[in-house]
């Protein structure tokens, strides 16, 4: 579903991702993890359309986009959670969602993203700044899924959250997956979130993609070593 390929990305002169491969499968999973400084919320801004790519490409459903506007990119199917999850505080959380539907052909929000996120049915009158860092990052989630995605973008989407919350999303995400059978791709620093949520982990460096492993067979010694460097 989507295919990464070389990717290059440049701040001015400066290169920050050095020829960036990947793929992810419809109703898989895959977190690409890595400290702060490493080239995460860079690589989701150029697979979004916020940094320009310098050269590679990036395929979803085997559509290129790596030249297309980023309205282009959600048209195709890409919806993007950035870190900071940057809802509108002074929207209700109905109205957050209902911003989310402006591409779709909904009318009203679904009956399953309060199935998935049932605070935000309780809150849906409420505004959004004066919902918890858990709740607003649920928005956010729920925003985008509106939008009916082929690929869903996360980034950093535990920061600043309490570790209730984030078991919450995870089950979320799972659900997600399994019953939309679309691709998820999360940035991530915390560890037992990324086993819970990805079926591959990879992590990167410098702006290089430098380990990759199948769940199931992730040496997490290996990997919190690589994060704590």
């Amino acid at each position: 579903m989507l295919k990464v390929t070389d990717l290059h990305v440049s701040y001015g002169q400066s290169e920050a991702l050095h020829g960036v491969s990947f793929t992810a499968k419809p109703n898989e999973t895959i977190a690409i993890m890595g400290r702060n400084g490493m080239g995460k919320t860079t690589l989701f801004k150029a697979l979004i359309g916020i940094l320009p790519v310098k050269a590679g490409t990036i395929t979803i459903d085997g559509q290129e986009i790596s030249q297309e506007e980023s309205y282009q990119r959600v048209a195709r199917g890409v919806a993007y959670v950035p870190q900071g999850r940057m809802i509108f505080p002074n929207l209700t959380v109905l109205e957050n969602i209902e911003t989310g539907m402006e591409q779709s052909q909904l009318k009203t929000v679904p009956d399953e993203i309060y199935e998935l996120f049932p605070v935000l049915h309780d809150m849906r009158s409420r505004k959004g700044g004066n919902l918890s860092g858990g709740q607003q990052q649920q928005l956010a989630i729920a925003r985008a899924l509106v939008s009916n995605p082929k690929v869903l973008l996360l980034d950093e989407p535990t920061e600043g959250i309490q570790p209730s919350i984030i078991k919450d999303i995870a089950r979320a995400l799972n659900r997600i997956r399994e019953t939309r059978k679309i691709s998820i791709v999360v940035s991530e620093q915390v560890l037992s979130f990324a086993l819970d949520v990805a079926d591959r982990l990879f992590v990167i460096e410098g702006g290089r993609l430098v380990h990759e492993s199948p769940r199931a067979s992730t040496d997490t010694a290996h990997i919190r070593k690589m994060l704590s460097v």
